[in-house]
């Protein structure tokens, strides 16, 4: 066992969990029958979205905070996040009396500022970039004599994080499988020290984008090559934490990597089956098992859905597009001769199958066909993919050419 995983044990996460009380909720697991069916995984996610600030980010703040000395207290603390982490910090540092401030990059958008401003916050806007932010949040702690709250790579953070597993396997003590989210470490350091500590023949496993591989990086000892944004901007971390991945190396037993649609897919699916808001990241462990489906088939798995705070523009283009692949909303291109009625007849046809029209453009300059033929694009809606399939068929059977586009900007 490393010097550094000796740092963090058992007895630190129970110790947090004890002396949180009733200021960390002890969020609910909800059994995911139907995405059990549909997985053949056994599924049970436990709900940290429903925190006070929608994120387990509280958990790592508040046990840093309770465990300040009453110098460090009185002169205040100070993190860089314009996330999760800055609203857990800001939420129980007022809530403690402690002085707060948020070091937020430059270009910030106001509303993540005036959130973490009502929570009691002072943010100060520095850097250009995150990383700018980071470093210029350590100077501001040195001038100021402020202590830094670091989102992941402190073994107060970890401790708090790793209570997420106690309740988990007080709720589930059977689980096979936990899988866990990962950007900088902090949380799946935090959960494999206690449910290995409570089960040792539990497996943890990490889940990252394949766009920011943090973990999978560090264990496979590859160089970060940048691959754009991701929608799990939460664990969307370029290097891994150094105390964390030593305890990732002791504790991890496989770190799974997911793709944008996977995530995407997972989103959908916890809003329109589970019936619940995720955010990007907190999506990936559902991602994981429709990714790897064998490798949790029959498997007893908890997902750790970490947060729901995700912007609703984002949210309703994933559920529009997540319509679109059910085949419940499509976009047909329909040919037609260019004769007054024809449009009628195809909505006749339409109607009569009990679809719905949402939109029409009828397009007679600004096409390929010849002067006496037009086109029709058509969105429409329909109960089901066999419902679309049964309106296409009766459309072709009365000569109409018809072909799908489902890549619908909405």
């Amino acid at each position: 066992m490393s010097k550094n995983l000796e740092k963090l044990t058992i007895e630190d996460v129970k110790k947090a969990a004890a002396a949180f009380g009733s200021a960390i909720k002890h969020t609910p697991v909800s059994h995911a029958i139907t995405l059990s069916r549909i997985t053949g995984a056994d599924l049970y996610i436990k709900m940290e979205n429903r925190q006070f600030t929608a994120s387990f980010k509280e958990r790592g703040a508040l046990n840093k905070l309770l465990n300040l000395t009453p110098e460090q207290k009185k002169k205040g603390v100070i993190a860089a996040s314009a996330g999760n982490h800055a609203q857990g910090v800001a939420y129980h540092g007022s809530r403690l009396g402690i002085p707060t401030t948020i070091a937020m990059p430059l270009g910030t958008p106001f509303i993540k500022i005036s959130n973490t401003e009502e929570l009691g916050a002072k943010v100060v806007q520095v850097g250009e970039r995150f990383d700018e932010t980071a470093k210029e949040a350590l100077n501001i702690a040195d001038k100021e004599g402020l202590t830094v709250v670091h989102p992941f790579d402190d073994y107060d953070v970890m401790a708090g994080q790793g209570t997420i597993a106690i309740e988990f396997l007080e709720d589930v003590p059977d689980l096979d499988i936990i899988l866990v989210p990962v950007g900088g470490g902090g949380l799946i350091a935090g959960i494999a020290t206690a449910a290995k500590a409570i089960n040792p023949d539990i497996k943890v496993i990490g889940v990252q984008s394949e766009r920011f591989p943090s973990l999978y990086r560090a264990l496979n000892d590859e160089d970060y090559l940048p691959q754009g944004s991701t929608l799990a901007e939460g664990i969307a971390v370029k290097t891994i934490g150094e105390k964390t991945v030593e305890i990732c190396k002791n504790l991890v037993d496989d770190i799974l990597l997911v793709s944008e649609d996977e995530i995407e897919k997972a989103l959908g699916f916890l809003l329109t089956i589970e019936k619940t808001v995720s955010e990007g990241a907190g999506a990936c462990p559902l991602a994981a098992v429709i990714r790897y489906p064998e490798m949790f088939k029959n498997k007893k798995v908890g997902l750790i859905l970490t947060g729901g705070n995700i912007d609703t523009r984002l949210l309703a283009s994933i559920l529009m597009r997540s319509l679109v692949r059910e085949g419940r909303i499509t976009r047909l291109r329909v040919e037609l001769p260019d004769i007054p009625g024809a449009l009628s007849i195809i909505s006749s046809i339409i109607g009569n199958k009990g679809g719905n029209i949402i939109d029409v453009s009828h397009h007679r300059l600004f096409t390929e066909l010849p002067a006496r033929e037009t086109y029709s694009n058509i969105t429409l809606e329909t109960r089901d993919a066999q419902h679309l399939q049964d309106i296409l068929d009766e459309l072709r059977e009365e000569g109409f050419v018809v072909t799908v586009n489902r890549n619908i900007d909405m």
